[in-house]
C-alpha cells in the first residue's frame, strides 16, 4: 500500500534566494497605458501598437486573434501603481470599479491580485496559469520570453477548506510538467506566505 506526504516548506518568495528590494512602480513601464473595457465580454483591450509593444516587453497581456488583451489581474496591478488610464465607452474606470465589474465573474479576483502584485513587486513575471484554480506560472528573475516557467504558484486563502486528495492531485501535475510547486497563502491581512511543495512516497512494510 503506497501513501503520499505533502511536504511544505516556508519560503519569502519562489526562490530560494533572497527576494530583492521591492521595485519602483514607475520602473515597471514608461508610458502611461491606455485600454478600453469590454464589460459585457470582460475584456480589456489596448489598442495602440506602442503600449502593445512596451506591455509584451515587460510580460503583461497576450494578443488573441486580432485584439490585444490584459488580463483582469493585470489591468487591476496597473492601475494600482498608476500606469493604466482604462476607459468604458465614455467614463474612466477606478480600481474599484473594475473590481466591482470583474467579480461578477471572478470570486476570485482580489486573491489573485493580491499574488500578482507580491509577485511582481519581488520582480518575477507571472502569467496565466494551467487551471488549477487561482495560479500562475512564473518565470526566474530575468529568464521571461528566453526561458519556460520555472515554477507554477498556487493560491489559497488562509482558512480555506481544501480536500487533501485534490491538493496532492494538484501537486502531482505540477511536478508532471516538470515545473516547481509554490503554494502562496493569502492571510486575513493581506500579506503572502510562500511555501514550496513536494510529495513523499510511502510503502507499507508487511512482517516488519
Amino acid at each position: 500500500m503506497y501513501s503520499d506526504l505533502i511536504v511544505m516548506s516556508s519560503s519569502s518568495s519562489p526562490s530560494s534566494s533572497p527576494p530583492p528590494s521591492h521595485q519602483s512602480p514607475c520602473n515597471e513601464l514608461s508610458y502611461l497605458i491606455e485600454a478600453f473595457l469590454v464589460e459585457k465580454e470582460l475584456k480589456i483591450i489596448v489598442k495602440d501598437t506602442r503600449f502593445q509593444d512596451q506591455l509584451r516587453s515587460k510580460g503583461f497581456g497576450e494578443k488573441e486573434d486580432s485584439q490585444y488583451l490584459l488580463k483582469p489581474y493585470e489591468a487591476l496591478y496597473l492601475i494600482y501603481i498608476k500606469r493604466l488610464d482604462l476607459k468604458r465607452e465614455i467614463n474612466n474606470v477606478n480600481f474599484d470599479s473594475l473590481v466591482e465589474v470583474i467579480l461578477k465573474q471572478d470570486r476570485y479576483i482580489l486573491t489573485k491580485f493580491l499574488i500578482y502584485r507580491d509577485l511582481r513587486s519581488r520582480g518575477y513575471v507571472a502569467k496565466e496559469g494551467f487551471g488549477f484554480g487561482v495560479d500562475f506560472r512564473v518565470y526566474e528573475r530575468g529568464e521571461f520570453d528566453t526561458k519556460p516557467a520555472k515554477y507554477v504558484v498556487f493560491g489559497i486563502n488562509e482558512g480555506m477548506n481544501l480536500e487533501v486528495y485534490d491538493f496532492s492531485q494538484i501537486i502531482k501535475d505540477i511536478g508532471k510538467m516538470g515545473k516547481d510547486a509554490i503554494i502562496a497563502v493569502v492571510e486575513r491581512r493581506g500579506e503572502i506566505i510562500y511555501y514550496k511543495v513536494a510529495t513523499m512516497h510511502f510503502k507499507e512494510i508487511k512482517n516488519f
